[in-house]
Parts: structure tokens; C-alpha cells; sequence
């Protein structure tokens, strides 16, 4: 093997999956920076995650190839990004790719200045048109500076220019008409015969749905809360989930959520656990309970460390194949499956040609309803139960045994926090204390291990090690998955921490120019831009979060300035969310709360355990839950007693105690 460049001291997998390439890769820091100044050449940063699949394809076209290699050495300061590790060099270069070719992605390419200003870029290139490039580019740097120098101004000045929040006047209040305007387009592009939206591929968007279903709940909108529930149902039929592991992909690449991009991140998954946690809450679907029992059974066989936090990504390749490890011809699934071979093939829609063409193997899949099949064969659904779930272990058993995908495991502070979130709700909708347990030494481990001496954050954690600032996207998320924990303990210093960093993100995040925060510490290191994250993605952005913390937080510690903050910033995003709904759903749940309330419901006496398991049995999307014996809450003082209490207030109103759920749900009505 020849011999490493210096990604070999990294930290995080993908950059050392790269560290025996021929190309002479730098991490991003001081040391490739300065060398490219004072060397006067140009940059070449390429950023993508270990899960990508294209970025393993162009690392073995081209960044495995001497004669690549050879051309980036000559010509550039070649530097590797994690993406997930440096979402702050992402977000910068992905603004500059889309201004430049209107779109974006991974593998993300980008030529920049010595002073790293970009000049040129795209997502993934082969071989041949990748050196052409190179060399194209190195010419204009050698032979017309000054052009390139132009390029980068402008491009720099579209950057900083790009998703500008200001600062509105909070005009009237908000209404279910400014809900309506945001739905009725959405609407359109349901798809109403495989669920999700009409497009491929097919993401599954948690956030949206989330939003859908409170919003089709408290309007009762049937069109809206049916179109959340069949989404939910096909998703958790389809190829897209693992029928036999547990867990999702990340999308389908097709329009029935047949065939998945394979790989399965941390970030999805924990918040499909809260979304069908949730659904399951209000519909009491054994489908969508099941569905979060076997995806959280997945996190902690496979993705929980030593420490009790969860690793990041799982490898769409095995043996350099994508999804080798998942799918089965018809011949070894029959094998396996003995007498059960029909019934259970026709459960799984396996075929002899295999469904998935392109491989001639079969992707595991639900394709017929539980009822047809029991008619079919003549048995009941118990019968049919016990069999799926003695010959899916046995189907376990033996791909557990396969060459496993590769295992992204750093660990990341706001990916930790959703699970986190995702495992406190599924222990309160499913009164499950391990999932609690499991939550709270993950929260503790990172409170104890990935705070600043400044009283900060640390985004990463591998191999004992801290290195990266936090962002404002793992304050966000830590912050919301503190208050998760709280809600189901009353535990008051999981609240005193989220309070400690909410402080943290005021002072260190904010911009005199803007209600929005910038998604950079003012501690972080310095780059061409510092930008804010507004639109909601696959995973929500970090602004609309924070806005529902503080909002949360206002309320438990009756705090004016945190809640006319979060009603700032959803003021001056309001005016866009009609435009692109789907993009601002986490900002529409807050428009929500707005339009019917926060219930604020207060639990006090000797039983409070009880009566908190009886109201978890009952769906109030818009609510906080507080409570205990010793409380200094404000929401609490002068209502601690033995006896069992239960307030609703709202708008700084309190209703009458009561002393059952049945009572206290009359106020809600």
C-alpha cells in the first residue's frame, strides 16, 4: 500500500477513507490554507459523507487514479470535507455550486481562490471531463487571474447576498386562513395512490409530515390527516424501510418507495421514531408502533456506541455494492424459509426474477395486505403474525452474517440530540422506560463530555476526542431534546441546561442585522461568509427550531424575551412560508401553536406519574407538559400539594384545577 497522506490523523471516516489516496488530500485548517497563500494556489475543496454512494464512485474514477492525482497535486491545495462535520463549509460552497449550475449535491467539487473564495464548481464529474476541468481552470488562474478574481467577487457577493432574513413588525394576529394559503397549494402534490409526494425520488420528510398530521388533527382536515396516514403506511410497507432489520433509508429512488438509495442516517430515523411515535399516539396504528419499536431495536443493535451516543451514517455499499447486504435472490430466501417459503414469499413480494430488475434480486417489501394473504391461506392473523416474526429472525440470523455495510461512527452533537428527542417520546407514547434510560445517558454523557470551557457545545465526538465547535443546528436540537426529557421526568435540570444553552446561542449566535441566528459561533473559525439556516430541509433547519425552543422555554420560565424572540423570528419568515410550504414546515408548526394555542398543563400531587401515563394515552400536538412536588417553575409556585391537581392554563391564564384526565381534556375542547 503506498503511503498515507495527512488524512490519516482525521477523525472522521469519510476523510479516512481517503487517506491512502495518490492525490495529496489536507484536512481543512491552518496548515493547506496558508499553503495555498503563500504557494498562490488555487483550492480545490471536495466535500461529501461517508454514506454517499457518487462519492464513492468518483473517488474510485478519479481520485484513486494516478493521472488524476497527478493533475490535482500539480495545480491545486487539495482539501477534503466532511460534510457532516463541517456543515458551515458545506453550506458556503453548496450556495456557490447552486448559483453557479442552479443545482446542487454530493459529491460537492469547488475551486476556490487562494483566499477561498470560489470560482468554479459542481457536484460529480467523471474521470475524463474532471481533468479537463482541472486543467481548464488552472490555466485561467496561470494565464487570466484577474477574470477568475471577478468570478469569485461575484459569486462571493451572491453568497452573503442569499436568503437574507430582516426584521418585520408583527402585524395582526395569526389566523386559520394563514394556514389554509399554506395548505391549499401543498395539497397538489400529494401523491394519493403511494403516499408522500408526486415526484421521484421519494424522501421521507419527516418534519413535513409532522406538521401535516397536527395540522389535519386540530382543523380536522380529513383529505390532509388521510394523505399523512397512507404516506405512513406505504412508507413503512415499502423497500425504503428494512423489513427485517429495522430502520429507514434515506429516500427511494422510485415513485412506491420500492427501491431504496440504501443508506440509513441517524438523523432520518430519529425523526421517524418522534413522527410515527406520534402518529401512533393519535391513531393507535399496530403498524406504526411496530414500526418505531423495530427501527429503535436497529439503533441499538447497530448504531449505539460504548459511551451510549449514536454513531451517524451505515453504508449504502457492501463489498462495494449498493445494498448487497439487503436484498435476496429466490432460491437462498427459500432455502431459509422452508415450508414457509410461499406464504411468507408473497408477503415479501419475492419473485424468481427478483423485483428489483436492475440486480435480478428482491427487495424485502409489503405489497399485499395482511388480509388477503389470511384469506388466502386460510389461517388467522396470529397464525400469520407468529410466522412473519419467526422467519424474519431466521432471515436476520443469516444476513447478520453477510459482509456488513460500513459504519459511520462519529458522533454527532445535533444528530445525538434527535435521537435523543425521538427516544423520550417513543418511552412516553409507548410508556417504555429503557427508551428513557437510553435517551437520558446519551443527554447526560454529552452534557458531561461535549461542553466548551465557555459553557458551549463540541459538535463531533470520536475516539474519546472532541475537536469542532458546535453550530447552531447541535445547540438547537440538544436544546429541544432537554426539554423531551424534562416533559417526561419533571426532572428540572434537564430545563436548566436548555435554558444555560439557549442563553449561550443569545449571546454567541445572534446578528444585530437580522432576528435570525447565524448558524456559526462567534468562536467558530472565520469563513468568507457567515450565514444564517432558514428553510427546512430533511431536517429541519436549525433557526425554526431554536424558535420553537425558545418559545417552549418562554412559557416554563415565563420569559418575555425569549417568546418575543421566537415571535420574531416566525414573523419575518411568515411572508415566505405560503410560497414553498414544504420547506418551511417546521416555521408552520409554529404558525400552528400560534393559530390554536399552546396548552400549558401543569401536573402536581403524590400520583402524578399516573395521571402523566393516562394523559399520554391522549393526542395534544400543542401542549407543554410540566410538573412535580418541588417545582420553581413559575407555572408551579403555590400549586405544589399531596393531592392530585391538574391545570390547564393558557395565554397566562390557568382554568380551575381537576383532578382527572377526563375533566382537564373538557377544558381542551
Amino acid at each position: 500500500m503506498s503511503e498515507p497522506n495527512s488524512l490519516i490523523n482525521a477523525s472522521s471516516p469519510y476523510l479516512l477513507q481517503h487517506a491512502y489516496n495518490p492525490v495529496h488530500w489536507y484536512e481543512w485548517g491552518t496548515e493547506a490554507l496558508q499553503k495555498a497563500k503563500s504557494e498562490n494556489k488555487l483550492l480545490l475543496v471536495s466535500i461529501g459523507y461517508s454514506a454517499c454512494h457518487w462519492c464513492h464512485v468518483m473517488e474510485r474514477e478519479s481520485f484513486e487514479n494516478h493521472e488524476v492525482a497527478e493533475v490535482m497535486n500539480q495545480h491545486f491545495i487539495c482539501i477534503k470535507v466532511d460534510r457532516e462535520e463541517r456543515p458551515d463549509i458545506d453550506q458556503i460552497y453548496m450556495y456557490a455550486i447552486q448559483l453557479m449550475t442552479g443545482s446542487g449535491g454530493w459529491p460537492l467539487n469547488c475551486i476556490c481562490l487562494p483566499d477561498q473564495r470560489p470560482i468554479y464548481g459542481g457536484t460529480y464529474f467523471r474521470k475524463d471531463d474532471w481533468i479537463n476541468i482541472l486543467e481548464n481552470v488552472a490555466g485561467l488562474w496561470s494565464n487570466e487571474p484577474e477574470k477568475a478574481i471577478q468570478y469569485a467577487e461575484r459569486l462571493t457577493s451572491g453568497i452573503n447576498d442569499s436568503e437574507k432574513i430582516v426584521a418585520v413588525d408583527i402585524q395582526e394576529a395569526y389566523t386559520e386562513a394563514h394556514l389554509i394559503e399554506i395548505i391549499d397549494p401543498w395539497k397538489r402534490h400529494f401523491d394519493i395512490t403511494y403516499g408522500g409526494y408526486n415526484r421521484a425520488p421519494k424522501f421521507p420528510l419527516p418534519n413535513n409530515w409532522i406538521f401535516l398530521l397536527r395540522y389535519g388533527f386540530l382543523k380536522d382536515d380529513e383529505s390532509v390527516f388521510t394523505a399523512v396516514c397512507h404516506t405512513l403506511e406505504e412508507m413503512s410497507r415499502g423497500g425504503i424501510y428494512d423489513q427485517i432489520g429495522g430502520g429507514f433509508a434515506r429516500y427511494s429512488v422510485d415513485d412506491k418507495w420500492h427501491v431504496p438509495h440504501f443508506e440509513k442516517m441517524l438523523y432520518d430515523n430519529a425523526q421517524l421514531v418522534s413522527l410515527y411515535a406520534e402518529a401512533y399516539q393519535c391513531t393507535k396504528f399496530d403498524s406504526f408502533k411496530r414500526t418505531v419499536t423495530e427501527t429503535i431495536d436497529w439503533v441499538f443493535r447497530e448504531m449505539t456506541s460504548g459511551d451510549g451516543l449514536f454513531y451517524a451514517a451505515l453504508d449504502a455499499d457492501s463489498e462495494g455494492v449498493e445494498g448487497k447486504f439487503y436484498v435476496w435472490d429466490r432460491t437462498e430466501f427459500d432455502e431459509i424459509m422452508g415450508d414457509d417459503a410461499k406464504i411468507i414469499g408473497e408477503y415479501y413480494n419475492i419473485t424468481e426474477d427478483g423485483n428489483w430488475e436492475e440486480e435480478q434480486t428482491n427487495i424485502l417489501r409489503k405489497t399485499i395486505l395482511d388480509d388477503d394473504l389470511i384469506a388466502t391461506y386460510g389461517i388467522d392473523a396470529e397464525t400469520l403474525y407468529n410466522k412473519v416474526k419467526s422467519e424474519k429472525a431466521k432471515l436476520l440470523e443469516v444476513r447478520s452474517k453477510r459482509i456488513r455495510p460500513g459504519l459511520d461512527d462519529k458522533c454527532l452533537t445535533a444528530w445525538n440530540g434527535m435521537m435523543i428527542k425521538g427516544l423520550a417520546d417513543a418511552a412516553t407514547v409507548l410508556n417504555h422506560d429503557l427508551y428513557y434510560e437510553k435517551a437520558a445517558e446519551a443527554a447526560k454523557f454529552i452534557l458531561a463530555n461535549l461542553k466548551t470551557e465557555q459553557g458551549g457545545l463540541y459538535r463531533n465526538y470520536k475516539n474519546g476526542k472532541a475537536s469542532i465547535i458546535g453550530f447552531l443546528d447541535d445547540y438547537a436540537f440538544l436544546i429541544d431534546a432537554l426539554i423531551a426529557l424534562y416533559e417526561y421526568d419533571f426532572d428540572e435540570k434537564w430545563l436548566n441546561e436548555a435554558k444555560a444553552l439557549s442563553d449561550y446561542v443569545l449571546e454567541n449566535f445572534s446578528d444585530t442585522d437580522s432576528p435570525m441566528f447565524f448558524y456559526t459561533s462567534a468562536e467558530s473559525e472565520s469563513l468568507i461568509a457567515r450565514k444564517h439556516e432558514v428553510m427546512d430541509n430533511v431536517i429541519p433547519a436549525a433557526n425554526s427550531v431554536m424558535a420553537q425552543n425558545l418559545k417552549k422555554l418562554g412559557l416554563f420560565f415565563d420569559l418575555e424575551s425569549y417568546s418575543a424572540k421566537a415571535a420574531e423570528m416566525l414573523a419575518s419568515v411568515h411572508p415566505k412560508i405560503k410560497t414553498y410550504g414544504s420547506a418551511y414546515s417546521n416555521w408552520s408548526i409554529q404558525l400552528l401553536n400560534e393559530v390554536y394555542g399552546i396548552n400549558e398543563i401543569a401536573l402536581t400531587g403524590l400520583e402524578t406519574d399516573v395521571v402523566k401515563l393516562e394523559l399520554s394515552n391522549h393526542y395534544i400536538p400543542n401542549k407543554i407538559l410540566l410538573g412535580g412536588t418541588e417545582s420553581t417553575l413559575p407555572l408551579l409556585k403555590g400549586k405544589q400539594s399531596n393531592d392530585t391537581k391538574i391545570y390547564i392554563c393558557r395565554n397566562k391564564v390557568c382554568q380551575l384545577p381537576v383532578k382527572t384526565i377526563e375533566e382537564a381534556l373538557g377544558y381542551l375542547e
